[in-house]
């Protein structure tokens, strides 16, 4: 009978010293998966503590936890609101990773751990104060109550039509705001990220340097790391109808190049700057938000001073258009994430499509050059007419043409990461916010309530009108 309590002693010493060596393997050499996950929940939980003003638990919980994987569920967060630090620790005790909020920057991911590089990346500049503006948007956040429509609004209160995770949904026709609807816990007032609409907006900087001649389309010998390179000859042109033909992996599943670039990076540039040619620049599509770290890196470049890089995107962009909440974040050694990180209202993400539909042209100054918006609508042979020659997609979400659902033919999108996108509809002079975070395996189509508003308005116009 010895022999049992004997086992059982036997079976809790290996338990204890696979525990032991468990805990020293993770301290020592943690798994990269680990440190992504804590460098994503950290750099979640600043920019939308900091930025957005929301509750960490809540953002934990919600975006971080809730729809990613398992393991994001054992993130652990901590906040230091006087140093602006945030620390991630998988079971609060494992694989830390940083973030650090820099003010009109925002935050950004600090993989290394080294605050003072980060610190020393970007200049820290306090975020801007925002007096209140009601006047009617665009030129304020008032909407006039006379331009609502109420069937507009019925079918945005409609949760099926809204979809999973609705947090902003914004209408604007003819100039303005229709209908708009928000989610429990958001408001006008929340910045949003965009993911990967952000693309769209990097491109647009991009414009705005054309305008003012200081790059163009066919300009090539982009970076000093491709001198004497092959690569040497990839055109601005071919980076922004992701048509380089550089290799990217941007698989979200696992520990790939995309993941790594945002979360184990302290240079983003680096990595894609850095990746081999995979295809002839100019022939084929290859979807890569490395490609649009590259652009930010170009145009600040061709900027040239680093502070007037800093400031650019606020002062050639987001004043003038009245912008207020956008803040542009940037990596730790101080590159824009242009791949990713733009926050901003469902307002003001309204004001980027509109913006757009009006062909780069804001309170009758152009902004972008003659033609810009045509080529951002015009898409790629390489995409299978899916993406265009200027960061975005005429495929809606889900891949779907707009004749699919029934859309307008000129109909294009901003799209972005867990169910992000602006649509915009010069035929109809329409502009269509959805937010939230409705990741793509829940199935949801924003296409399905947009064709429902556009039958709305249709159905509302006098008979002569319709045709």
């Amino acid at each position: 009978m010895r022999v049992v309590p004997r086992i059982f002693k036997g079976l809790t010493l290996l338990v204890i010293l696979v525990a032991i060596g468990a805990a020293a393997w993770l301290s020592i050499s943690p798994p990269e998966l680990l440190k992504v996950g804590n460098g994503y929940a950290a750099k979640i939980v600043c920019s939308n503590v900091f930025i957005a003003g929301r509750d960490p638990d809540a953002v934990l919980y919600d975006d971080v936890q809730a729809p990613g994987n398992p393991l994001l569920r054992l993130m652990r967060v901590e906040i230091d609101r006087d140093s602006g630090r945030v620390t991630s620790r998988f079971m609060g005790l494992f694989a830390p990773s940083y973030a650090l909020y820099r003010g009109a920057l925002g935050c950004t991911s600090v993989p290394d751990g080294d605050f003072d590089a980060a610190a020393r990346g970007a200049p820290l500049v306090p975020a801007p104060q925002v007096g209140e503006n009601n006047a009617v948007w665009p030129d304020g956040e008032g909407v006039d109550p006379a331009t609502g429509n109420a069937k507009v609004a019925a079918l945005l209160a409609d949760a099926k039509l809204a979809g999973p995770a609705m947090r902003a949904m914004v209408v604007v026709q003819d100039g303005r705001i229709i209908a708009e609807s928000y989610g429990p816990g958001f408001n006008a007032d929340t910045p949003l990220v965009g993911w990967s609409m952000t693309k769209t907006v990097n491109a647009a900087l991009i414009g705005r340097l054309m305008l003012s001649g200081k790059i163009s389309f066919d300009d090539t010998h982009l970076l000093p790391q491709w001198a004497n390179d092959p690569r040497g000859d990839i055109k601005l042109s071919d980076l922004l109808g992701m048509e380089s033909g550089l290799a990217f992996n941007e698989d979200y599943g696992a520990v790939a190049d995309v993941t790594r670039m945002l979360y184990l990076d302290p240079d983003m540039v680096s990595l894609p700057a850095g990746a081999p040619l995979a295809a002839a620049p100019g022939t084929d599509f290859h979807y890569s938000s490395g490609t649009a770290m590259l652009l930010s890196r170009i145009w600040m470049n061709k900027v040239g001073d680093p502070r007037a890089a800093f400031d650019y995107p606020r002062d050639a962009l987001f004043s003038p258009l009245g912008m207020t909440s956008a803040v542009f974040e940037a990596d730790e050694r101080g590159t824009f994430t242009g791949s990713s990180y733009l926050y901003a209202t469902g307002h003001d993400w309204a004001r980027f499509g509109q913006f757009l539909l009006q062909d780069g042209v804001w309170n009758g100054q152009r902004l972008l050059p003659e033609g810009f918006v045509a080529t951002m609508r015009t898409p790629t042979a390489s995409s299978g007419g899916k993406y265009t020659q200027g960061q975005a997609w005429l495929a809606g979400p889900g891949g779907g043409t707009s004749a699919e659902f029934g859309l307008p033919p000129d109909t294009f999108w901003l799209q972005g990461h867990d169910g992000q996108t602006v649509a915009i509809i010069p035929s109809a002079n329409l502009v269509f916010v959805r937010m939230g975070l409705t990741p793509s395996w829940l199935g949801y189509r924003p296409q399905i309530v947009l064709k429902e508003i556009l039958n709305t308005l249709q159905s509302a116009k006098p008979a002569e009108a319709r045709h």
